[in-house]
């Protein structure tokens, strides 16, 4: 009804209004124009708002599982490659072809080092 209702609303909102909810479930004779705005309707609101809580809660848990999953995944993998190329390196020399395939330079390819002169003073 008020602000932009696509956004989150603060934590510190929500828990006010749960917190008025359990005062507003302890009111006698409670009898509103608008149906809407009954003890039935505004329960199952909140019913569905603790539903929407827990179901959020699992997504993000199974979100941090999978998660975790890749990460440990992506290092199996990072290792690996790293023991292929230290087997082709050993296997086929640092300036064979086989190094090239695998995204390495060849010993041959680097740049020598250059010696540096003394600055003039």
């Amino acid at each position: 009804m008020a602000g932009n209702e696509t956004k989150r609303i603060a934590t510190q909102i929500i828990q006010a209004d749960v917190d008025a909810f359990l005062g507003f479930k302890a009111v006698p004779g409670y009898q509103p124009i608008n149906p809407a705005f009954s003890l039935d309707t505004v329960t199952e609101l909140h019913e569905a708002l603790r539903a929407a809580d827990e179901a959020e809660v699992h997504t993000q848990n199974a979100y941090a599982a999978a998660r975790d999953a890749a990460t440990a995944a992506q290092w199996k993998f990072h290792n690996a490659m790293l023991g292929v190329k230290n087997q082709i390196l050993a296997q086929f020399g640092p300036d064979s072809d086989q190094v090239a395939a695998l995204g390495l330079k060849k010993k041959s390819e680097r740049k020598k080092p250059a010696r540096r002169s003394k600055a003039a003073t």
